[in-house]
């Protein structure tokens, strides 16, 4: 049984989510202590009860304290369950974050996995649609996980309501995530997706983000995807592609805050992103580094970041409660980028 302290670092549900896969994985029981004890209202949620409930169906797992407002959770799996689910998480609630979950958690699965959710798809604290699948999947499938996504229907906050399948398929190996290089960048492509709101408002997000890319001297390509849901509710994800790697921004539309400013500010953070000369975002990377432990090890995962967010700290942290190799990540300061160095431990071919 491994003891995960659920109020180390940002102490979210990050740790709760994560802990969770990690267990399967490494086929370890675990414990999860101090669940989001530091929150104004500590314990587990309803958007965190359903992620791990969906998880312990599929892996029909065995639980003590899953329930709403718990502060400790055991958690110990049996057999993958492979073959087709749905499940409707109710209101917003992320289907991103889920999808995330329990891409992670599935990786050793002998067959495919398709999960078919119905909840939020473009909500605050979690990574919108498209940069899940333009930027996050992407990256993945650089590293040899073969996944895909069809998205069927956006949902927004507070009704949800969309609509996406994820089909996990069989992973052989995974391979290192080695972008060491600066990287060249001259196209931003994007998204703008808008729902029972006038047509003014993406129209000037476009014109306002475009603005500030061609300013920057890079070509844009921004698209306008209206559509149909029970909420109203706009966005943006914009990303750019060098040869090896993608970096991305994105923002949800918020009450009170111009379509200019969000497609602005969105393009700026984009620019900086890129101009830093990072080779992964500062959001991809808590996202994508438990795959580099997992990767193989012929050679390291290697990248740079402009800065490291607790969220990765606390991320690295929970690895290394299930990693027990020594000294497979190195963390250095160069050139004002963080460079990030990870040996993986050969997960998949090994079986661990």
């Amino acid at each position: 049984m491994i003891n995960i302290d659920g109020s180390y670092g940002e102490g979210g549900g990050q740790i709760l989510r994560n802990a969770i896969a990690l267990s399967i994985l490494f086929n370890q029981d675990v414990k999860i202590n101090n669940i989001r004890s530091n929150r104004p209202n500590p314990g587990i949620k309803p958007q965190h009860y359903t992620v791990i409930d969906i998880i312990k169906k599929i892996s029909n797992a065995k639980t003590n304290g899953l329930k709403i407002g718990s502060s400790n959770l055991s958690f110990s799996s049996s057999e993958i369950d492979e073959g087709s689910y749905e499940f409707d998480i109710g209101t917003a609630g992320s289907i991103v974050l889920v999808f995330q979950a329990c891409l992670l958690s599935f990786l050793k699965s002998k067959k495919n996995i398709e999960i078919k959710l119905k909840g939020g798809t473009d909500v605050k604290w979690s990574p919108s649609w498209d940069y899940f699948e333009k930027v996050f999947l992407e990256l993945l499938k650089k590293m040899g996980i073969s996944v895909k996504s069809k998205l069927i229907k956006r949902g927004y906050y507070p009704k949800g309501g969309g609509e996406a399948i994820l089909t996990i398929e069989p992973c052989k190996n995974i391979r290192p995530f080695d972008i060491n290089k600066k990287q060249e960048f001259k196209d931003i492509q994007g998204i703008i997706n808008l729902s029972n709101l006038p047509d003014h408002i993406a129209s000037r997000m476009k014109h306002s983000s475009i603005k500030k890319i061609i300013e920057n001297s890079y070509n844009a390509s921004i698209e306008i995807k209206k559509v149909d849901s029970l909420d109203s509710g706009t966005g943006i994800t914009l990303w750019s592609r060098s040869k090896d790697t993608i970096l991305g921004k994105t923002k949800i539309g918020e009450k009170g805050v111009s379509a200019e400013i969000i497609g602005e500010n969105t393009a700026y953070a984009l620019i900086n992103e890129i101009q830093s000369g990072a080779t992964i975002d500062t959001n991809m990377i808590d996202q994508i580094i438990p795959y580099m432990f997992l990767a193989n090890n012929d050679k390291p995962s290697i990248c740079s970041v402009k800065n490291l967010s607790s969220h990765s700290s606390t991320n690295i942290w929970l690895l290394n409660q299930f990693v027990k190799k020594k000294n497979i990540l190195k963390i250095t300061n160069e050139n004002k980028l963080i460079s990030i160095e990870v040996f993986g431990i050969n997960l998949i071919q090994n079986q661990i």
